[in-house]
């Protein structure tokens, strides 16, 4: 796919107007304030437009397009020093799972909500692995962290969301 800035301002303007909604829904989950996920995908959108001679045609546009804002999100993390984190599997040990009555009576938008309010680590690789399909053994790569402590990570915020979640149905 070639495409050339200048040339075609229209089929940019496309572009950018079909992936926009989705891809600040993913700066959101990865970012938790929008200010913060707005500056993201102006990023993204930069990297892409700028990239987009590298798109080979192999997979959808989208999935590609989808790695790129990801991996704009990680670097403005990795900027903030958001993914310091130091837990393993070890020390997580002790952490119990909830139960799956009280997740069927929130919504999409409350859990959505509940997830940006983690600590951007927990957020960003419960992202990763729930929402984006990443193996801990990828996340470990991207994040430049251990396996175990992508597993901590995930498990710390499974528990601090199930937490959320049956604090919020004890209010109801």
């Amino acid at each position: 796919m070639k495409l050339h800035l200048k040339d075609n301002e229209k089929e940019c303007k496309a572009i950018y107007e079909k992936l926009a909604p989705k891809m600040m829904s993913l700066c959101l989950r990865y970012m938790g304030d929008r200010e913060d996920a707005k500056d993201v995908l102006q990023d993204g959108f930069v990297t892409l437009f700028s990239k987009i001679d590298s798109y080979s045609g192999e997979g959808s546009f989208e999935g590609w397009a989808r790695r790129i804002f990801v991996n704009t999100a990680l670097m403005a993390l990795r900027k903030n020093d958001a993914l310091k984190m130091s837990d393993s599997l070890e020390s997580a040990a002790h952490l119990q799972g909830g139960e799956m009555s009280q997740m069927q009576s929130i919504s999409y938008r409350e859990l959505l909500a509940m997830i940006a309010e983690l600590p951007s680590g927990y957020r960003t690789i419960f992202n990763m692995y729930v929402v984006e399909g990443y193996s801990h053994k990828e996340i470990a790569a991207a994040l430049g962290i251990s396996e175990a402590t992508s597993r901590s990570q995930l498990m710390r915020a499974r528990t601090m969301l199930q937490d959320k979640i049956r604090e919020r149905s004890e209010e109801h």
